[in-house]
């Protein structure tokens, strides 16, 4: 039961003032909680924090206000100039003077009865906006605030600009906002009391009022106290809960796998080469974790094609030899298809018995696919979070490995593990995550990495190239495609918008056809499941040699012989998407090569995206690159459920909070693991308040 003194924060943001459906539904696509299938709530309110403030403390005088800065002006009102009838496209003009100089403020679309009631002629009025100079003539368009000099104590001086969508005022939102901060009751502190002196934090309460009502712009600074205070609260509610997770997972006590080896060693007879040395050593890591009473929880690190899936399935070839049953589970069916196409085969050769499950298996063919997962005689089970619908049973499922990991959600790792007697993990990832972010995602998961490429793997040799240069581009690919080469060719949407003047994967796939004709093929996410599949084939097999597609290949998809990847508009994608998408190529023994074509004029993060690609292969140095150009919410794909998309916290500023929440968790934890104390029952609060609740559940199932 959550208690009750949080109520108020509970309630749906309907029960504000001002707030029904229609804003409602506004304020859901800014607030930045996982709202998931729920309704907002007058709580989540309290984390939409001002992106900036406007200082009204800066009263320059017409004549000394610069262009595009925001003032505000003492001024007296000299005439209103309404449009000429029936013309609503001029402007409605006040003409306005203060002792340095004169100034219009205009309105479009003007109520003229509102105006000269807001701005009588003769009087002294406040007004505050943006500055703006035309042929050395003052002009204020839309002024955001205007009160008369006799009223103008109700004008905040240093007033928060808050993130907005269409059709929301910054006027309701604040209001909403303040009404909010005043349900939020006072709360017993849930932090260390010499850690807060230490870093000069103030109370909950007040680092919320201080954000949300500035006395001064350091009040909304992400580096500031208050923020701080907020985003360490934030980064500790989500270290506790994967710290409780994880204890609760330990506590289901696993069972050592062992085994004599004669499937691994079967399997190493099967394949095409040797294992590299930290494919080595981490199959050696997770055998000696299987071997070990407790349930083993590992993550596996791996640059794009550095032979992931053959550690995975050695390692299920020992949960086998022990007994059991494993499961592969991957984020998208092309990846799960890719995964059993590698695997199957090597696993036949080994005696090994394997079936994949996805939502697109139907008939006969899924009915024999669970009977085999019901009777045992299916050893290996690769699929997408299909293998974990109601209908799904294992006779005995030891050990499950989850690929692409920061797409699932904590609840989908849980709803596996229920599918087993607490199966062995190993979750696995080809986005290498800074270690910072192994911290929020996995807390102190241990973790393996695979350094190097598999023997044989060619260097990639990077280019980057103007737009203007593509009739020359698209010369070299008909040469390359001449000599038998195969190319992918990325564009970064499906459909052309309206918004956005981007090359987009049908058009590109209309301007190529009449150059590659029968050779070109096109792939993209709008395709039915059966057309990707026919598509992929067809490159796969040589009958195209050009496939035009969006970022639907970025995981996953295996043809060796491609060894050119164009991706246009590269200016548009972030680091760890770039080098994703140039895996694909590099993967067969001839040398390989990625264009990254862009627009010019480029910004400065663009430049340096660009050029850290163009210096280096090593995915790890190219995610903490990417950490310190974009932030932590982009890094791990989009903010999916599972992935440290924080309200509060901005890892880039706030990564020295991370380490010590972590070990703030482990400590309380260590001492009080069922949160009993005085501390840990201030503590459940916290996790109520971050939407963690799925740990305080955990706490009450044992």
């Amino acid at each position: 039961m959550r208690p009750s003194i949080l109520d108020p924060l509970f309630a749906p943001i309907t029960s504000l003032e001002g707030v029904g459906p229609k804003v409602a539904n506004m304020i859901e696509k800014i607030v930045p909680a996982d709202l998931g299938d729920r309704a907002a709530r007058a709580g989540d309110l309290l984390f939409v924090l001002p992106n900036s403030v406007i200082d009204r403390r800066n009263r320059p005088g017409i004549a000394y206000a610069a262009q595009g800065t925001i003032v505000t002006l003492e001024v007296w009102i000299d005439r209103h100039q309404p449009p000429p009838r029936g013309n609503r496209s001029v402007p409605y003009r006040v003409f306005a003077h203060d002792d340095t100089g004169e100034i219009a403020l205009t309105f479009f679309h003007a109520h003229a009865a509102y105006l000269e009631k807001q701005l009588p002629e003769g009087e002294q009025v406040l007004v505050s906006g943006r500055m703006e100079w035309f042929n050395g003539r003052a002009s204020m368009v839309h002024p955001d605030h205007i009160a008369l000099a006799s009223e103008a104590e109700s004008l905040p001086l240093v007033e928060p600009v808050y993130p907005l969508t269409a059709g929301l005022s910054g006027k309701v939102l604040r209001r909403a906002v303040a009404q909010a901060l005043g349900r939020l009751p006072t709360l017993p502190e849930w932090q260390d009391a010499a850690f807060l002196r230490r870093h000069s934090f103030p109370a909950l309460g007040e680092a919320l009022n201080r954000v949300h009502n500035p006395a001064d712009p350091l009040d909304v600074a992400v580096e500031g106290a208050a923020w701080r205070r907020l985003a360490y609260d934030e980064l500790l509610a989500g270290q506790v809960s994967l710290a409780l997770v994880r204890a609760r997972v330990r506590r289901l006590s696993g069972r050592p796998l062992t085994g004599g080896g004669a499937l691994i060693d079967k399997l190493r007879v099967a394949l095409p080469y040797a294992l590299t040395r930290s494919q080595e050593a981490a199959l050696a890591d997770i055998l000696s974790d299987l071997g070990r009473p407790e349930r083993m929880l590992r993550l596996l690190q791996g640059d794009v094609g550095s032979g992931k899936t053959v550690v995975a399935l050695l390692s299920m070839a020992r949960a086998v030899e022990a007994g059991g049953q494993a499961v592969l589970m991957a984020p998208t069916e092309i990846l799960a298809r890719q995964h059993f196409s590698t695997i199957a085969e090597l696993a036949e050769k080994a005696g090994l018995r394997t079936a994949i499950l996805t939502g697109r298996e139907k008939g006969r063919e899924r009915t024999e696919t669970l009977a085999g997962l019901a009777d045992g005689s299916i050893d290996i089970a690769i699929g997408t979070h299909a293998l974990f619908q109601e209908t799904v049973a294992f006779q005995n499922l030891v050990f499950a490995v989850i690929d692409e990991q920061h797409r699932f959600g904590v609840h989908q790792r849980l709803a596996i593990t229920a599918k087993g007697d607490a199966p062995d993990m190993l979750v696995m990832t080809a986005t290498p995550i800074p270690r910072t972010l192994v911290l929020t995602a996995f807390g102190d998961m241990d973790t393996s990495k695979l350094t190097e490429k598999p023997a044989g793997r060619q260097p990639i040799r990077t280019v980057t190239l103007p737009m203007e240069r593509l009739s020359e581009l698209t010369g070299r690919i008909r040469d390359a495609v001449a000599e038998g080469q195969k190319i992918y060719w990325i564009c970064p949407l499906v459909e052309e918008s309206e918004e956005v003047k981007l090359m987009s994967a049908e058009e590109r796939f209309a301007a190529l056809k009449p150059v590659f004709g029968d050779r070109l093929g096109l792939v993209h996410g709008r395709m039915k499941g059966a057309e990707k599949d026919e598509a992929m084939r067809a490159f796969k097999d040589g009958e195209t040699r050009v496939l035009v597609a969006t970022t639907v290949i970025e995981v996953g998809v295996d043809v060796p012989d491609a060894t050119i990847m164009v991706i246009e508009h590269a200016e548009r994608f972030g680091l760890a998407q770039l080098h994703q998408l140039r895996g694909r190529v590099g993967r067969g023994s001839k040398p390989s090569s990625c264009v990254l074509l862009y627009k010019d004029p480029l910004g400065e993060t663009a430049k340096r995206r660009l050029s850290v690609m163009r210096e280096t292969e090593d995915g790890f140095l190219i995610a903490e690159e990417d950490l310190k150009l974009r932030g932590e919410g982009e890094l791990l794909g989009t903010r999916q459920s599972g992935t440290p998309g924080f309200q509060v916290a901005r890892i880039e500023f706030h990564a020295d909070l991370l380490e010590a929440a972590r070990d703030d968790a482990r400590l309380v934890l260590a001492r009080d693991p069922d949160l009993q104390s005085e501390r840990g029952e201030a503590l459940r609060l916290l996790l109520y308040l971050f939407g963690r609740d799925e740990a305080v559940r955990l706490l009450r199932a044992g």
